[in-house]
């Protein structure tokens, strides 16, 4: 018995449901993104690229329906009417042709919806080259060689560049529909011996198509010859004396050859034969290898190559001058300094008292000890790399590393759908630490931390729902009377508090205007539809007045509201009006500023930060033009985006506003709380330093030879990558007040000696700050970091001390080397960290020593005042906001009381302890050499307080028993003394 045939509505259906299911995830994309954009108050950005793509869409598939679709249509049309049999006996051909012929129309509209879709796909993909076109503004700046304004460089010879690819992509495509379908209709045959055989309509339809093609390559080369200004044929990018000498006049030339060969073509459609086509192509082949190629060759080889500094000069000036101006750093003031090593003795104890307050913490170490003291419970989390801010400390600004405490994902066993997205929705608190303090345990002494927040900053929300490593989405919200599920912060020992249950967890129900609503089951449907969860649907606890968060990360929600600017990968949160916002630097890229170098922008702003903490990276396009355009901010609460024009010169930032009119807000509308946050972005000054190791060099021969060209130092901890920048509150020379300021060094590119120190005044004060490089004469040997970092490692006196602390079981770590105008001279100052060796979740770093060299001269102490000293002599006061560290030196269990009431007693009760700690670690069997180390130091450090309290002598020269345990203050490559390593107490 046979089984029944599939009825034939089967098919259909099964069309018409995978129809129904693409259409329904088209709409729920869309429609979700345009009540995302309508929530955060950028609907008309949606909008205008919306319709801007659609628009392109359309005349871009219509145009090329038209031209392609059109010739196809003529092609048949002008068949003969005895087509198999106009050349001979039946070819091939016929039989596609036979096969094809009853399926004609549907191949046809087929064929026209899928070429439709693939152009007008990529013709809305260059929406934003037709937005800087159709809103283009003037530069009022002339490039050097047409004496065009950069305006057309930047925004219309793009336009006109993807509009020629265009209809040359049309054209080729005409040329080969319409031979395919004059060859299948009979238009034309291909045999031999005869060769081709032709219609009078095929040879006059392809003439034309040839020549129009060839009229568009007399147009390419016409535009071709402004494109010279992004030539990298020479020394430099940009036109170079063979370009403007040899190619700018071929290109012409060859603009009006191609004009006759297209005049040529064109005849071939009113005198038959194939003589006109052929000289025509014969002619174009000819005048493009020998005047496009070989003459140009030629004057390269024989004329510029050996003269080329003398014929290149004047283009490696445009270069330079172009370069310097399109990365912003054509303001740098170089200013030439002597760089001592040694001057007078009171002048550099004067200077070295203001040091101490200098900030010595490292945000790229910092984030396990955050973790280890503020992390409060396992379920939260901080970066791991922590930010620079500033906040007045005892009424003065100073550099602080902050962090916002975020959610991570629910407890090891708790993970579910209502867990993940319906309770841990959100972090809670500021952590701040100032830079220049620490505890007696080497640990920061944080002025804002715990929850619920306690510290100098006041009253704020600390809620963060939208940061860094907040989850995917979120439902949040509620009927004031609903049972709150949000967990908010944990809070123990405090029964009775409100809306907190039995287990000391206190709950939340979100409050704030962020995220979209889901009151109604479509939108709860679209949602579940666009995250494939049922759950969206069915839960219970998603009501009228919930709201869905997601999109939550700084960047993406800047990104997706501005998608016309490049953003800095470092956004750093504040506490700004009583919120914590996140500040985010947002920038106006180009490739197309004429003559300018162009540089990969990951390339530029990447160094061992970036790298080693796998900081996203930026996009791989080159740039050759970047400003500072926007400052952006996002409120952690209710993810509110904001854009400020910040410098509002830019013409390219005034054609985006033209295009996006409303959407960036002027500068004037910044607040004052807002703006004591903002600094010059990190990203920026990375690219920019990148430039100048090069293009410091203003003059054409000497930028040729290139021997002056410096390099960004290896990070001197590590040896890969760059030094990262830093910023530190600093004086430069010639200033009398300090600054917050970005700082970077430069060395040769063939040696690690110092030979520029480079700052920026970073408090955001101005739009665009002037660079200030201080340049060393290459005669000096001054220590670039590198072999700062050498000399530290190699002294005696602090390589002994760092193996006593490598001996317990700890590893030494590194901070960021900074380096200082100081004295005439530079000033290093690396702090020293340990951190238990042992792999356990547990170990964080602490501070407690710090290196200082001026010179040759080597300081290694507790805090930064006794390295100071060391290295200047006399007493360096420290400030009253930076403790000393009175226990660094102790064994564990042995502190001094830091308020005793006579400093006298407590330095000899603290020498008789180290004294016993060290008999007694010499007695033990075997003897505890790292507990002695410990002890002799204790000793030292208990009579050189002695000393200073008693005003007899230095402190370095104590007494006798000081020196019999390593002195940090020994002189570099001093040997220790006898007494360093002791012997063993006899037994017995």
């Amino acid at each position: 018995m046979r089984l029944p045939r599939r009825p034939r509505l089967l098919i259909p259906v099964l069309i018409a449901v995978v129809a129904i299911v693409v259409l329904l995830l088209l709409f729920s994309g869309i429609y979700t993104d345009y009540l995302w954009y309508d929530s955060v108050s950028f609907s008309s950005v949606f909008s205008t690229m919306l319709l801007t793509q659609v628009v392109l869409f359309a005349v871009g598939a219509a145009l090329m329906i038209v031209i392609v679709g059109g010739n196809m249509v003529l092609a048949h049309r002008t068949r003969p009417m005895f087509g198999p049999g106009m050349f001979g006996a039946p070819q091939g051909a016929d039989r596609y042709r036979v096969a094809l012929d009853p399926h004609r129309r549907l191949v046809f509209w087929v064929g026209m919806a899928v070429l439709a879709l693939f152009t007008g796909s990529s013709t809305a993909g260059q929406w934003k080259t037709w937005l800087l076109f159709a809103n283009r503004t003037p530069f009022g700046q002339k490039d050097a060689q047409f004496q065009l304004d950069l305006s057309f460089f930047m925004f219309t010879y793009p336009f006109l560049r993807l509009l020629l690819n265009f209809l040359f992509t049309a054209v080729i495509l005409s040329i080969v529909a319409a031979v395919i379908v004059h060859y299948l209709y009979g238009g034309f045959r291909i045999s031999s011996p005869g060769g081709v055989h032709a219609t009078r309509a095929a040879r006059t339809h392809l003439s034309v198509l040839l020549g129009v093609f060839v009229l568009l390559k007399a147009l390419a080369y016409w535009l071709d010859m402004y494109g010279l200004v992004f030539s990298d044929r020479g020394k430099t990018f940009g036109a170079s004396y063979t370009d403007v000498h040899a190619v700018l006049p071929a290109k012409g030339i060859l603009a009006v050859i191609s004009l006759i060969c297209a005049l040529i073509f064109f005849a071939g459609v009113i005198r038959p034969g194939g003589m006109f086509p052929g000289v025509a192509f014969g002619l174009l082949v000819l005048s493009a290898v020998l005047i496009g190629t070989v003459y140009p060759s030629l004057v390269e080889q024989f004329q510029v190559k050996p003269n080329q500094q003398s014929k290149e000069q004047a283009y490696i000036q445009r270069n330079i001058d172009a370069t310097r101006k399109a990365y912003g750093v054509d303001t740098a003031k170089v200013t030439e300094y002597s760089a001592k090593t040694d001057t007078d003795a009171s002048v550099l104890q004067t200077e070295a008292s203001a040091i101490p307050g200098m900030r010595l913490l490292d945000p790229s170490l910092l984030s396990p000890t955050f973790q280890q003291k503020q992390q409060i419970r396992g379920y939260y989390q901080f970066p791991e790399q922590l930010d620079i801010d500033r906040y007045p400390v005892d009424g003065k600004p100073r550099d602080t590393v902050v962090a916002v405490r975020e959610i991570g994902r629910p407890p090891d066993g708790q993970r579910n759908w209502i867990n993940d997205h319906l309770v841990y929705t959100h972090g809670f608190g500021f952590v701040a630490a100032p830079g220049n303090k620490v505890d007696t345990s080497g640990l920061p002494e944080f002025s804002e931390r715990d929850i619920p927040p306690v510290g100098d900053l006041g009253d704020y929300e600390p809620r963060i729902y939208f940061g860094e490593n907040s989850p995917d989405y979120s439902i949040v919200g509620g009927p004031g009377s609903a049972r709150p599920i949000e967990l908010d912060y944990p809070q123990q020992g405090q029964a009775g508090a409100e809306q907190q249950n039995n287990t000391g967890q206190v709950n939340n129900t979100y409050e704030g205007k962020g995220g979209v609503s889901v009151g109604n089951f479509f939108r709860r449907l679209l949602y579940a539809v666009k995250y494939g969860e049922t759950n969206l649907l069915l839960n219970s606890n998603i009501n009228d007045e919930s709201r869905i968060l997601y999109n939550r990360e700084p960047v993406q929600r800047i990104q997706q509201v501005a998608p016309f600017l490049t953003l800095d990968r470092d956004p750093y949160p504040s506490v700004v009006d009583g919120r914590i916002v996140w500040i985010v630097d947002a920038y106006t890229t180009s490739d197309s500023y004429p003559y300018a170098e162009r540089k990969s922008l990951e390339s530029l702003t990447t160094d061992v930060q970036s790298s080693r903490l796998g900081v996203p990276q930026v996009p791989r396009d080159e740039v050759n033009y970047i400003r500072n355009s926007v400052k952006a901010t996002v409120d952690a609460y209710d993810g509110t985006v904001t854009l400020y024009a910040w410098d509002e010169s830019d013409p390219v930032l005034k054609t985006w506003q033209k295009a996006f009119g409303g959407v960036v807000k002027p500068a004037s509308q910044i607040s004052e709380g807002l703006r004591a946050h903002l600094r010059y972005p990190a990203d920026l000054f990375k690219a920019q330093r990148e430039i100048l190791t090069s293009y410091h060099v203003t003059d054409a021969n000497a930028f040729f030879s290139g021997q002056d060209f410096w390099k960004v130092p290896e990070d001197p901890a590590t040896g890969k990558s760059k030094q990262p920048p830093y910023y530190v509150t600093m004086k430069m020379p010639g200033s009398d007040t300090e600054r917050f300021s970005l700082t970077t060094t430069f060395v040769p590119n063939q040696r690690q000696n110092m030979a520029a120190f480079m700052a920026v005044d970073a408090t955001a004060a101005t739009p665009n700050p002037p660079l200030e490089i201080l340049q060393l004469p290459s005669t000096t040997a001054i220590q670039g970091p590198p072999q700062a970092q050498n000399l530290f490692e190699s002294n005696t006196t602090v390589s002994t001390e760092l193996n006593l602390l490598r001996g317990g079981g700890t590893d030494v770590l590194y901070g960021n080397l900074l380096t200082l105008p100081f004295g005439g001279g530079l000033l290093y100052v690396e702090p020293v960290y340990i951190q238990p060796r042992a792999e356990t979740s547990g170990k964080y770093p602490t501070l407690r020593r710090v290196l200082v060299l001026y010179g040759e001269k080597v300081g290694f102490g507790a805090t930064l005042s006794d390295a100071l000293e060391q290295v200047f002599g006399g007493t360096v006061a420290t400030p009253p906001e930076q403790k000393p560290d009175q226990t660094a030196n102790q064994p564990p269990g042995q502190v001094t009381p830091p308020d005793s009431a006579s400093a006298l007693t407590s330095a000899l009760d603290r020498a008789q302890r180290a004294y016993e700690d060290s008999q007694k670690a010499l007695s033990a069997n075997p003897p505890d050499w790292k507990a002695y180390g410990d002890a002799q130091t204790s000793l030292k450090k208990a009579l050189d307080d002695l000393a200073k309290v008693k005003g007899a002598v230095p402190a370095s020269t104590a007494s006798p028993a000081a020196s019999a345990s390593p002195s940090a203050g020994a002189s570099p490559g001093g040997s220790p003394p006898a007494s360093a390593t002791p012997s063993p107490a006899p037994s017995g």
